[in-house]
């Protein structure tokens, strides 16, 4: 599975000193970024058409992050000169035969003069800092001294922000955050997040009954085994495992990875040790995993064995990984399509994320063409009866292994079909790391709206309570009748029906609360959040679009 390069490596040493001298003129900020304010003038200095300058930032903003970091940058020069030279801008220009590692850097006229006159200016500075130095006392910067003042958490403007990531994590503190820790809404639905929540890299979870290929299907998309990988007829992985890119190969048990600032797995503190202990992260240098990051889950139980409960809350947690997402592999083998009790919670609780659901027939070349089509009928149905949705879900047939395709099974059609089947699904996981900015704007909002309701119901149940007397009484008929609260609060407020929460997993939660202590509804705390939805959002994306749009 090829990834768009990363052009560092397909960029001679000499060109990228130079390169790395242009980026640190352009960097306005000194924050690593070049947003597009930035790029507008920089790039000007190329003499290329508005029109193509537009394409230039959208190949090397594949992302849609608002900003280019170092390695987008050199994508951008090399496309400039690739322009300059008389080539059309194309998205496979980067991956076509040209030669990139001795292409030279574009001409930009007046970059030298500029160049000279910052150094010049530079050294001025350091000269006049340097015979100061001695004469008067160093006073602290007005803006050093105000990080710890009263006032350091005023409102920041967007504009001081310089991607569409750290905009959201300003209206995330700012407007969001203060409302679900008002109404409890990481104690119901999802703890609350932090900065890693935001940076981590885009995930990809694997779910199935075991032995359906699931760790089979990582080792093949990385071409080699990661640290603690057991594959095998019988339930291997007894536990769920994160693959993400690392300096080196090793394993990190779970109670490790949790309290990690930098690992976006806090939230699964919340599953216990039980969970943690069935918990792992296994690291490995990989150039798929700078891209993607992989969650292989324990094989679902089905039969006999589901009267044997697991230790820790199993569908809770492939809901918490749900919520974080960027896509979500249901794997089934042509020999067990049965849908198993555990089965059909576990997908049950991807309620919500069905958008990120694909359905994977693997290990297809073990039946003939026409059993093919018989198992293929039969999962269909059996998907229908699970995820009560008149849509057709897409289902990929392949064998995702290292071995080649059964010819002698799969006959010449099947294996043309296996391998058009299979070039879909990885065209579909190259597509998560450009869409992972734009997914990551969809689950704030999705989260944004779910905080909200959470809001108008805690204040509906505090409201419904009565003053004095018959409290316990009270509550336990408002927890029996919740569905008919639900319908109270979907009618005063004109919500839509289909945002609310399940009301079983509501009132199984409800159950260890006292109403009475719940909050009052904060009408100022709803509006900022409308706010945000309505106007900060549109702004943010407006803000940092395409500069030559």
């Amino acid at each position: 599975m090829e990834f768009d390069p990363i052009p560092i490596g397909s960029c001679s040493k000499e060109n990228q000193i130079i390169y790395q001298q242009w980026f640190n003129y352009a960097d306005s900020d000194g924050d690593g970024r070049i947003t597009g304010s930035d790029a507008t003038k920089f790039f000007a200095m190329s003499n290329l058409s508005r029109q193509d300058l537009k394409q230039v930032w959208a190949i090397a903003d594949s992302k849609r992050q608002g900003y280019l970091g170092f390695a987008e940058f050199i994508i951008a020069m090399q496309l400039i000169s690739l322009a300059q030279s008389g080539q059309p801008i194309t998205q496979d220009l980067l991956s076509s035969d040209v030669e990139l590692k001795n292409l030279k850097p574009p001409t930009m006229d007046g970059l030298d003069v500029l160049m000279a006159k910052k150094r010049h200016k530079e050294k001025e500075v350091d000269s006049n800092v340097s015979n100061n130095a001695g004469n008067s006392p160093l006073q602290p910067s007005p803006s050093s001294s105000s990080w710890f003042s009263s006032k350091s958490t005023k409102k920041v403007s967007l504009s001081s922000v310089t991607s569409i990531i750290d905009g959201l994590k300003k209206l995330y503190i700012q407007k969001l955050r203060p409302l679900e820790a008002t109404y409890r809404f990481n104690d119901f639905v999802s703890p609350l997040l932090t900065n890693s929540d935001f940076e981590a890299k885009p995930m990809v979870m694997l779910l199935g009954q075991y032995s359906t290929g699931k760790t089979t299907f990582i080792k093949h998309l990385l071409k080699s085994s990661y640290p603690g990988a057991h594959i095998g007829p019988e339930p291997t992985t007894d536990r769920f495992v994160v693959v993400m890119s690392g300096p080196d190969e090793r394993s990190i048990p779970g109670n490790t990875v949790a309290v990690q600032a930098d690992m976006p797995f806090s939230g699964l503190t919340s599953f216990g040790t039980a969970f943690l202990s069935k918990f792992e992260c296994s690291q490995m240098p990989h150039p798929l995993l700078d891209h993607i990051t992989f969650v292989d889950s324990p094989g679902v139980l089905s039969g006999e064995k589901q009267r044997t409960q697991r230790a820790y809350d199993f569908t809770g947690v492939t809901s918490w990984f749900a919520a974080k997402c960027d896509l979500i592999l249901l794997l089934f083998d042509p020999h067990k399509l049965d849908i198993s009790d555990e089965f059909k919670r576990v997908i049950s609780s991807l309620r919500g994320h069905d958008d990120k659901i694909r359905v994977v027939l693997n290990k297809a070349d073990q039946v003939d063409t026409q059993q093919l089509m018989r198992v293929y009928g039969a999962l269909m149905w059996s998907l229908g009866k699970v995820l009560n949705t008149p849509e057709v879900m897409r289902v990929y047939i392949g064998s995702f292994n290292d071995k080649p395709i059964n010819d002698a099974v799969s006959g010449p059609i099947g294996k043309e079909l296996f391998e058009k089947e299979q070039e879909d699904l990885l065209s579909d996981l190259k597509d998560i790391p450009k869409k992972a900015c734009d997914r990551r704007i969809n689950e704030f909002v999705k989260r944004a709206r779910a905080a909200k309701i959470h809001a108008y119901i805690i204040s509906h149940l505090k409201r419904e309570m009565p003053a004095m007397m018959g409290k316990a009484k009270a509550q336990q008929k408002l927890i029996d009748n919740l569905a008919a609260a639900f319908g109270k609060v979907q009618r005063e407020f004109h919500l839509p029906p289909g945002d609310f929460p399940d009301v079983e997993h509501f009132r199984e939660t409800l159950s260890g609360y006292n109403f009475d202590k719940f909050e009052k509804l904060k009408p100022k705390m709803i509006q900022a959040v409308d706010d945000m939805l309505g106007y900060d959002i549109p702004n943010l994306l407006k803000n940092f679009r395409n500069p030559y749009d």
